[in-house]
């Protein structure tokens, strides 16, 4: 089945200043992507989400928060709800990045009830699966994305409203990449999994992104996988060259 590619680019916190994002916007206006054949995420720090909101949207992208709370309104203190997004007009999300999971301690269980308060307000969540440098060693990255996907298998109802990234933590950052046969291989292993767990329709309709030191010198090969239905893009996404990676996947399109 032809899947329309998607690349999301994390900012994380590498982006220092609004200007610094503004200007990184406007050098994107030089090689402007076709969205007709490839969708694009972009999700900024916290507090430059709304002042750089219309920019990103001018040039045919989606907004997407970092993080989103498995609570809704209430004395829940620095936390943002998908109630939020949906009054600003945010459709998109990430949920349970490896940074998450590592640095600030959340769960499966966490990202079950993040996922479940996005599908009741209709946000679009890209969700961030991926193992350890351990555990592949171990031989568990089969096992590991399959646990960290059966948490939420439950609370979702609106399988068109969902992106996976499979990003192994240990290519995050590192300057290490999964090969293309070790990437597709783990992205071939999710869509048989959920063809079991789910049904042959959802995992030849999902898309499934890579994620984990992708540059424009690596994204070629990667894309070229039958599996690989786009990246999830760090900290190259700060960089003018991002327009490269999405243009690469533009132009493999099969959509």
């Amino acid at each position: 089945m032809a899947r329309k590619p998607i690349v999301g680019g994390n900012w994380k916190c590498n982006i220092p200043t609004l200007k610094t994002a503004t200007d990184l916007l406007d050098a994107w206006k030089a090689n402007p992507h076709d969205a007709s054949k490839v969708d694009m995420v972009i999700c900024p720090s916290a507090i430059h989400i709304m002042p750089a909101k219309e920019q990103i949207e001018s040039l045919g992208m989606f907004v997407a928060t970092q993080n989103v709370s498995a609570t809704g309104f209430g004395a829940f203190t620095g936390e943002l709800a998908a109630d939020h997004l949906e009054d600003c007009g945010i459709g998109w999300t990430l949920i349970g990045h490896s940074e998450r999971r590592k640095l600030y301690g959340e769960t499966d269980e966490d990202t079950a009830k993040k996922v479940e308060k996005c599908q009741a307000k209709g946000i679009k969540v890209i969700f961030c699966i991926g193992e350890s440098l351990e555990e592949r060693e171990a031989g568990k990255t089969d096992e590991v994305n399959k646990r960290q996907l059966s948490a939420v298998l439950s609370v979702i109802k609106d399988w068109d409203s969902i992106v996976i990234a499979y990003e192994p933590v240990w290519a995050i950052g590192t300057g290490k990449v999964a090969t293309p046969d070790q990437a597709q291989d783990a992205h071939a292993a999710i869509r048989a999994f959920l063809k079991e767990a789910v049904s042959a329709d959802v995992a030849d309709k999902i898309r499934i992104q890579y994620g984990g030191s992708v540059k424009p010198e690596n994204c070629a090969e990667l894309i070229a996988k039958p599996d690989i239905d786009g990246f999830l893009v760090g900290g190259a996404s700060t960089k003018d060259s991002f327009s490269t990676i999405y243009k690469t996947v533009q132009d493999a399109a099969f959509w």
